[in-house]
């Protein structure tokens, strides 16, 4: 992957803010007033808008946006056959992690189509003269909304996951025959959803089992309405993750005011770091300088070979003005670091 990029490459994490006007598109696709046409002509403007963006913000390696995507992972549900809607929990107030679309399985699930994501990756590398990475939500992330009513069907969740473990290891190795040469598995949900490291962890190597491809495991606390929802904390979890089958490991400290950094150099040891230190949280826009700090203190643990500066997670909840903001503002930081250590 690092061939052809810089010292301490800059990339994202995968979903890229919306532009103003989609989310009326989206309004008007799902009320039936977007023909085929108008539909993929909205999704492939809003995919040449996230990746002229994170271009002109100069992103070494770039996604699409995933803006083919809603709320992470609620579109997938669509392409689910055997699910069936269960009530939502909540329908009033502020949006939140109890205001989600939820599902109850009716029989074994089926994905019989894919998820898409190996057609995101082609329009997008048709589209894109830079270095790209494909992404995927992890299989126990893909189980988040689903309730398990009837234990005749799966009998746990771990059981549902290792149904989406193959796939989504169909839909890697497509992406890899593709041309994809890093991807990125996106799993949230080992800090959100009860149980044991330990199994996450072999879950995750199942999913990844012999996909030709350098492999990205990502690890947040969840960013609904910029909101957490799992223990901020890695050291509980650190040994299973250095098992994972992967090459890079994707965490994130900005929002956590660098909390628990001296962890990137157990890491190190092993695998390649990308150190979220950006904060997609909040407002403030951090400048040059600041991350530039925040690299300096992350090389303190890190070679700089082996870091890639991210944001702390996917940009979705943000406006598209401040995300550039930070997308630009990051990338020159770590040009500040780039400079002293040449």
């Amino acid at each position: 992957m690092n061939r052809d990029l810089p010292l301490i490459p800059t990339s994202v994490i995968g979903s890229y803010a919306l532009p103003g006007w989609f989310h009326t598109a989206v309004d008007q696709i799902d009320s039936g007033e977007y023909g085929p046409t108008d539909e993929r002509e909205a999704f492939d403007d809003a995919v040449h808008l996230a990746i002229l963006d994170q271009k002109r913000a100069g992103v070494d390696l770039i996604s699409d946006g995933e803006m083919r995507r809603w709320y992470f992972v609620q579109s997938f549900y669509r392409r689910f056959k055997g699910l069936s809607p269960r009530p939502t929990l909540r329908r009033t107030g502020v949006y939140g992690y109890d205001s989600v679309p939820r599902w109850w399985p009716e029989e074994r699930i089926r994905v019989p189509d894919g998820l898409g994501i190996v057609e995101e990756f082609q329009f997008a590398r048709s589209v894109a003269d830079h270095p790209l990475k494909a992404t995927c939500p992890g299989p126990l992330t893909l189980t988040i909304h689903i309730q398990l009513k009837d234990k005749r069907i799966y009998r746990d969740r771990i059981e549902l996951a290792y149904e989406f473990a193959g796939v989504v290891n169909r839909e890697l190795k497509r992406l890899a025959a593709e041309g994809a040469e890093f991807i990125q598995l996106d799993e949230p949900s080992f800090s959100i959803i009860p149980g044991d490291a330990r199994s996450w962890v072999d879950l995750f190597n199942e999913t990844v089992k012999g996909v030709n491809a350098r492999i990205g495991l990502h690890i947040c606390f969840g960013n609904l309405g910029s909101r957490p929802r799992g223990k901020r904390r890695y050291d509980w979890m650190l040994d299973e993750i250095l098992r994972a089958d992967a090459h890079q490991i994707s965490l994130e400290f900005a929002n956590r005011e660098l909390v628990e950094l001296e962890l990137c150099g157990e890491i190190a040891k092993e695998k390649e770091v990308a150190a979220g230190l950006v904060d997609v949280k909040s407002f403030y826009v951090e400048t040059p300088e600041d991350v530039a700090e925040r690299v300096r203190l992350t090389l303190q643990h890190v070679p700089p070979e082996k870091l890639t500066v991210t944001p702390d997670c996917g940009f979705f909840q943000l406006p598209r003005w401040l995300a550039f903001q930070k997308l630009r503002n990051m990338v020159r930081g770590v040009e500040i670091v780039r400079g002293e250590l040449s």
